[in-house]
């Protein structure tokens, strides 16, 4: 089996923090190599540029801020996020998008934030980590303005419906795709859209530490994700896009290692 690379992993939450060297341990006894750290605000950024200091050749990061804290966006936070990208184990800008379903920001501050990452992800030519969530049409709007002049973008942990999917395929997006598919009430739409995405165009990623996988079997005692369950989604896509876990394993590495710049 090719080595599995996690591409969204929030290494930075005390959930996994506290064990992080059995998280490690057990992700490369699984199979995973490498894991993208998510940046989600300016402070878990820098938490995350310290941990692929610790973990070199383990892991690489993103960083940028979640809709979820788009409020905190000021006069300062391009040229921070400007500066950490400047590190070479920073591979993308975000978790940058829009997010309606709770607003923990208002829309338009998210709007704003998010329209600052893109321009962001142009001008330093990185590729953009992104995340939807009960916003696809201004969300759509928005990246079609930009498109053109974006290096990558990724939609990351897709769960969204058959139109949403052709409109990401349309802007030439990545598709990141988590234990969401393993389950078998919220899930089935998944598993019915999964065998549309282009093969070029599909990553895996667990979001750990939520989202664990609904039948994973058996599961943990704390039922946190881990990255060590992504070999666990990769069955789960496979079986339902009708490939061998193998064969998948090694196009989903080649992908990652492009969308991310990594070395073989």
């Amino acid at each position: 089996m090719s080595e599995l690379i996690d591409i969204g992993v929030n290494l930075t939450n005390k959930a996994l923090l506290r064990d992080l060297d059995g998280v490690m341990a057990r992700a490369a006894d699984a199979g995973v190599g490498r894991m993208v750290v998510t940046g989600t605000s300016l402070e878990e950024s820098q938490k995350a540029i310290e941990l692929c200091a610790a973990w070199p050749g383990r892991l690489v990061s993103t960083c940028g801020i979640h809709p979820h804290h788009a409020s905190e966006w000021d006069a300062h936070s391009a040229d921070r996020i400007r500066a950490m990208a400047a590190n070479p184990c920073v591979r993308a800008i975000g978790e940058t998008g829009l997010d309606f379903n709770r607003n923990y920001s208002p829309p338009l501050d998210q709007e704003q934030a998010f329209v600052h990452q893109v321009e962001l992800a142009i001008e330093l030519d990185l590729p953009l980590f992104c995340h939807q969530r009960d916003a696809h049409t201004r969300f759509v709007e928005l990246l079609a303005e930009y498109r053109p002049r974006i290096r990558r973008l990724v939609v990351h942990c897709f769960t969204d419906n058959r139109a949403a999917l052709m409109d990401y395929l349309e802007l030439d997006c990545y598709i990141g795709i988590t234990g969401w598919i393993c389950d078998e009430r919220r899930g089935l739409e998944l598993q019915q859209l999964v065998p549309l995405i282009p093969a070029e165009r599909l990553l895996l990623e667990t979001d750990a530490p939520y989202l664990l996988p609904r039948n994973l079997s058996p599961k943990p005692a704390s039922r946190t994700n881990e990255p060590a369950h992504l070999a666990h989604i990769l069955a789960e896509v496979a079986r339902h896009r009708a490939e061998s876990a193998a064969a998948l394993a090694a196009q989903v590495r080649r992908n990652s290692l492009e969308f991310f710049a990594l070395a073989t």
